[in-house]
């Protein structure tokens, strides 16, 4: 099999779905949950554990949290995924938003954001 080119790789991850999606972030030591929202689903827990594992979340109650129990305490779990293909980048920022206040609401969470 041929190696792929330079100019074949970049547009291979240029052609890529991304999903968007709102998520939560659980701590089971204190029972809190956090819900937020990203144009890129598969790619936020990473950007979250980041932040939390460096002590620069800006989140300030989540890295509390974090700092008093652990990493062994929380869970990222993707809640729903978006179909973004219909969407302007404004209809899908709404979009985000709206779905977020719903799953907040719906599990008595506080927002991922700071």
């Amino acid at each position: 099999m041929d190696k792929p080119t330079r100019r074949q790789m970049v547009r291979d991850y240029r052609e890529q779905k991304i999903d968007a999606g709102v998520f939560a972030v659980r701590c089971a030591a204190t029972g809190e949950v956090w819900v937020g929202g990203s144009r890129n689903i598969d790619k936020q827990q990473n950007g979250v554990w980041f932040g939390l594992r460096t002590g620069g979340h800006a989140n300030r109650q989540m890295q509390a949290a974090w700092t008093a129990h652990g990493e062994a305490s929380f869970a990222f779990e993707v809640l729903e995924r978006i179909e973004t293909e219909e969407m302007t980048p404004l209809g899908l920022s709404d979009h985000i938003k709206s779905r977020e206040q719903h799953w907040r609401e719906t599990l008595g969470a506080r927002r991922a954001a700071g």
